[in-house]
């Protein structure tokens, strides 16, 4: 028989040939099944590769059971295509069609081999454990969260606090953040306690807290002994102190006693009932040690810009006065940069019991200043230098700022975190002391910041603060609701070097 193209055809039976039509049809069937028909392949071989403009090398021919490989393949592929992990913009957008290679294998299945290679089963086909797009929370992970979750209740922390603790925790900003430490201050007039963790370098979470108004040195300045009512709103207090502790393992602490201990006759014997009767051993640190705790404090709060500070803390039987010069080089601890600092035998306790605290007048007012005004003529500190407005302030950390901050915010309650770091105008100082003047003690009593409480003492605190301003004018005051507690929290963080990466800790448990 006649070939068309003028060859002669090999001679065989009809139904030969007519088998070897079948088999042709029944290849195309399956090739339309597979996802690829003969002239979606054909096309595949015109789809370019990559931005170059080349043309795709055409596929080799081979054999039947080859052609059948390639076209399951190729059905592989067109599945794959559609999942999120597939970055190729042709092959996603042909969504079915095969780049051809050389080597007579698809750039699909090539890819799809290489990122899943140690994941077949039989017959190279993927298993079918992978990850699905949506991670789900492992038993383990949602422990851990739930964990963090809980440590977080009832903890009154800023969102600045928290995505800085956040930070730690991804990044291992310090090598041991569920360390605890515990910081007391017992004071002539409150009692505080401050259980923080470290998180980055220079601050830390506030865990727990506990404040409450004790006023131990109550009659102190008359009889120089501490009263009987006095020592038992003191322990009643520790108590509760002595409780949180006891509940949280502590790796350091340090509890002291400032000035009414001090100046009583006996504080000695009232420091050995509290160790009897709640376990605490508290300290009596001397009035330098105080000065400095107090500028470790509010460091934080001390700009780059800033050259000089004067440094105040009204406490209830003595205030602290710290001057601070910055030079060029700064320390990491500000305590280091005070020149002069003198501690005044006088607080908001004693000079209210001296002067009266309940019905104060202007003329009343004045003589508390001119008190305490004599005593800052005895400081020898030699004048500051002020080149530009930013050089110099001052920092006030004590009731009696945090109080007049909270007055001229007209908060409906005292919020920490709105007074803590608020600067206040000379003009606006001014005015809050002469509203405050103005007031009778129920109308202070009244006040959602001041209470019942301080109201008999708010005023010689100001006092207090009109002396060291006439002292040291500044056209600026910055209010700082931190103290002892934050100092003493700061100081020992930093000697166990929680904030140094790659160095050893010092020190021991607490008890």
């Amino acid at each position: 028989m006649e070939d068309p193209e003028g060859g002669q055809r090999p001679q065989g039976n009809g139904a030969l040939a007519a088998g070897r039509k079948d088999g042709k049809k029944s290849r195309r069937r399956k090739g339309k099944r597979g996802g690829q028909s003969r002239n979606a392949s054909q096309s595949a071989q015109h789809v370019l590769s990559g931005e170059t403009g080349e043309a795709a090398r055409p596929i080799e021919a081979g054999s039947a059971a080859r052609k059948r490989k390639r076209r399951r393949r190729g059905a592989g592929a067109s599945a794959e295509a559609v999942q999120p992990h597939r970055q190729s913009s042709e092959i996603s957008a042909i969504a079915g069609l095969v780049v051809a290679r050389g080597d007579g294998e698809t750039l699909p299945s090539r890819r799809n081999r290489r990122k899943h290679r140690g994941k077949r089963g039989l017959q190279g086909r993927p298993l079918v454990h992978e990850k699905p797009v949506g991670h789900p929370v492992q038993p383990q992970q949602a422990t851990a969260r739930n964990e963090i979750a809980e440590s977080r209740t009832g903890q009154n922390e800023n969102r600045a606090t928290r995505q800085s603790e956040n930070g730690q925790r991804n990044h291992g900003e310090h090598p041991w953040p569920d360390e605890l430490y515990a910081a007391l201050d017992l004071g002539t007039n409150n009692c505080r306690l401050l259980i923080a963790q470290p998180t980055r370098p220079g601050q830390f979470r506030v865990v727990d807290a506990f404040s409450r108004i004790v006023r131990l040195g109550e009659g102190l300045a008359a009889s120089g002994r501490l009263s009987d009512g006095a020592m038992d709103r003191a322990v009643d207090a520790l108590r509760v102190c002595a409780s949180k502790l006891k509940n949280r393992e502590i790796r350091r602490m340090r509890l002291i006693a400032t000035e009414a201990c001090r100046q009583a006759s006996n504080g000695a014997e009232f420091l050995a009932r509290v160790v009897a009767e709640t376990g605490l051993e508290l300290e009596i640190i001397d009035r330098e040690t105080e000065a400095r705790l107090a500028v470790s404090g509010c460091s934080s709060l001390v700009g780059r810009e800033t050259r000089s500070v004067v440094l105040f803390d009204i406490g209830g039987g003595s205030s602290e006065i710290a001057v601070i010069r910055i030079g060029d080089n700064r320390f990491n601890r500000l305590a280091n940069h005070i020149t002069h600092w003198t501690s005044l035998p006088v607080g908001v306790v004693t000079l209210s019991e001296r002067h009266g605290g309940r019905d104060v007048t202007p003329d009343l007012f004045e003589g508390m200043v001119v008190e305490v005004e004599g005593m800052l003529a005895n400081f020898n500190c030699p004048a500051i230098e002020i080149d530009h407005a930013d050089d110099f302030h001052l920092i006030g950390t004590s009731g009696t700022v945090t109080t007049l901050a909270g007055v001229h915010l007209d908060l409906p309650r005292y919020d920490r975190r709105k007074v803590d770091g608020i600067w206040l105008s000379d003009d606006e100082v001014s005015a809050m002391q002469a509203k405050l003047l103005s007031w009778d003690f129920a109308s202070r009593a009244a006040n959602p910041c001041i209470g019942p409480d301080r109201a008999d003492l708010v005023l010689a605190g100001c006092a207090i603060l009109e002396a060291i301003r006439r002292r040291w004018p500044s056209p600026r005051m910055r209010v700082a609701d931190r103290g002892l507690r934050e100092g003493l929290l700061t100081d020992m963080m930093a000697d166990d070097g929680v904030w140094r990466r790659h160095r050893h800790r010092r020190g021991q448990r607490g008890k």
